[in-house]
């Protein structure tokens, strides 16, 4: 698959936000600073679609891109960032659930893990709750760039033996030298395909 137009279409704060019109969606979830909107943005191939940010926690609302004018990615807000009142931490994690629980358009959800970081609990909890909810998702390693080969293959054992997965599943990427972008690329193919 090549991607030849990217666009950003709307965030949503609240329920009412949420687009429900049919259009296949791939939605990106992780911790973070774990590079969601690099990954986003090396997908695409722009520097700017998605805002990165240094400080953990900027993705506090649902966006939506439109891709190719048939599909859409779908930024969902980090977790495990501290620096907000419970009150709105508990906003955005019921935000997020209504769109990963309501959407009859959603095809995958990427996990997005920082490839030299052991799985937390809450990328456990993620897991747990798609399972749950019988929503189908891949995991995605980050920022793979910063480990020599060797690590890298240790890092995978070590993030599929804590997940409890096959490390088959799991997808190295970097947004740095769009290490793994085709592969990952190639997969929604595949699904749009499947999902027809």
């Amino acid at each position: 698959m090549k991607i030849i137009k990217a666009v950003y279409k709307t965030s949503a704060v609240d329920k009412k936000g949420l687009l429900n019109d049919g259009l296949p969606e791939f939605a990106f979830v992780g911790r973070s600073n774990v590079g969601k909107s690099s990954l986003i943005n090396s997908l695409v191939g722009q520097k700017r679609l998605a805002k990165t940010s240094s400080t953990a926690g900027l993705t506090k609302m649902v966006n939506y891109f439109e891709i190719n004018d048939n599909f859409r990615f779908v930024d969902l807000p980090g977790y495990g960032f501290a620096k907000v009142g419970k009150g709105r931490l508990d906003v955005w994690a019921s935000l997020m659930a209504e769109y990963l629980e309501g959407s009859q358009s959603l095809l995958t959800v990427f996990i997005l893990l920082d490839c030299r970081i052991v799985p937390t609990n809450l990328d456990k909890d993620m897991i747990t709750y798609l399972i749950y909810h019988n929503i189908p998702f891949r995991l995605i390693a980050t920022k793979c760039d910063k480990l020599s080969k060797s690590a890298l293959n240790k890092a995978i054992d070590i993030i599929a033996k804590e997940l409890n997965v096959r490390k088959e599943i799991i997808i190295p990427t970097s947004s740095s030298n769009r290490q793994g972008v085709d592969k990952l690329l190639e997969y929604m193919d595949a699904v749009l395909e499947a999902n027809k």
